[in-house]
């Protein structure tokens, strides 16, 4: 089912992606590549470090209340590295999924580990779309454009790839828990308990609340970059509440390292906005690109580990030999 799960969130962000080069052509994506420019480079990297530290923080944060150690240098290397993860793999969340593994075992509590990321990222994600639904409420005519979206039909094709997806993962969902009730019963009990000291107590909420907020406004502030490099003239004022419809539909689970809902959503909502579809997902190909930038440091750290892993291995082999020589 996972399998199975993974392929239809695949097939979607593909999905969508088809049918926005068909409805508005290639030249918008082709001009999100040629429009980046080194200040934008910039500007990325620079954002993204703060919003990195931001979530490092926000990492830091739970897994001290649920017990763990996760020393900052270490957190911000594994942060990084699974930022890069996410934008190069299938689906999005893979990075996360090893963060999550090799803290845990690092820590010594697999389990606990897991959660402590699961609940951090649930609090990143409450925020946004807390800001999301306000953006909605005040802006009406906006979310029936992007349901609707008669005129090209993006907004509707996404909505029903989006239904479709969700359809899929409830019925995965629904099958794994009826094969594992037995086990998945008392671990219920034990996540709820996680999440009350992890991410819902006094002391801890709070401070998840200030960072998701600081990491939001990054999103944001790299978004409006994204924006200004694609030409759009428009106020900050008016550009952020389609941004930040654009962020929270990334969260759909059917994207390709992040690409699809963002950019069929960014089109149908500036284009209800009176930008145009076209400058709207350039702004959101930009802003994949410039996301990607960002995460580059990541590579950097997979790249040190592994030579650090194969020079480490490579001594150990050479001791052994030695030890036998003698």
């Amino acid at each position: 089912m996972t399998r199975t799960r993974a392929w239809l969130q695949l097939l979607a962000g593909v999905a969508i992606l088809l049918v926005l080069a068909w409805r508005l052509g290639t030249g918008a994506f082709a001009d999100g590549l040629r429009l980046v420019d080194g200040r934008a480079i910039l500007a990325a990297l620079a954002i993204g470090l703060l919003t990195t530290a931001f979530s490092v923080w926000r990492w830091w944060l739970v897994a001290r209340r649920l017990g763990l150690p996760l020393p900052p240098g270490t957190a911000l290397a594994d942060y990084y590295q699974a930022l890069f993860l996410n934008a190069v793999l299938p689906a999005g969340v893979l990075g996360d999924a090893h963060r999550a593994v090799h803290h845990g075992r690092r820590a010594g509590d697999l389990g606990r580990g897991v959660r402590a990321v699961v609940l951090e990222r649930a609090g990143g994600q409450a925020v946004l779309v807390a800001a999301g639904v306000l953006v909605l409420l005040a802006h009406p005519a906006l979310a029936g454009a992007v349901v609707g979206d008669p005129g090209r039909g993006l907004g509707a094709a996404a909505a029903v790839l989006a239904v479709l997806a969700a359809v899929a993962a409830v019925c995965a969902w629904r099958g794994l828990i009826a094969a594992k009730w037995p086990r998945w019963h008392g671990a219920v009990a034990t996540v709820a308990a996680d999440t009350r000291r992890g991410l819902l107590a006094r002391n801890t909420w709070p401070g998840v609340l200030v960072l998701s907020a600081g990491a939001l406004l990054g999103y944001l502030a790299l978004f409006l970059v994204a924006a200004r490099t694609a030409g759009a003239t428009a106020p900050a004022g008016r550009l952020l509440p389609l941004m930040l419809l654009a962020l929270l539909a990334m969260a759909l689970p059917l994207n390709v390292g992040g690409w699809g809902p963002r950019e069929a959503f960014s089109a149908v909502a500036f284009g209800a906005a009176g930008l145009g579809a076209e400058q709207g997902l350039t702004t959101a190909v930009i802003y994949g690109v410039l996301t990607f930038v960002a995460a580059l440091p990541g590579a950097a750290v997979l790249v040190f580990r592994r030579r650090s892993a194969l020079t480490a291995g490579a001594a150990e082999d050479g001791q052994v030999v030695g030890e036998r020589a003698h």
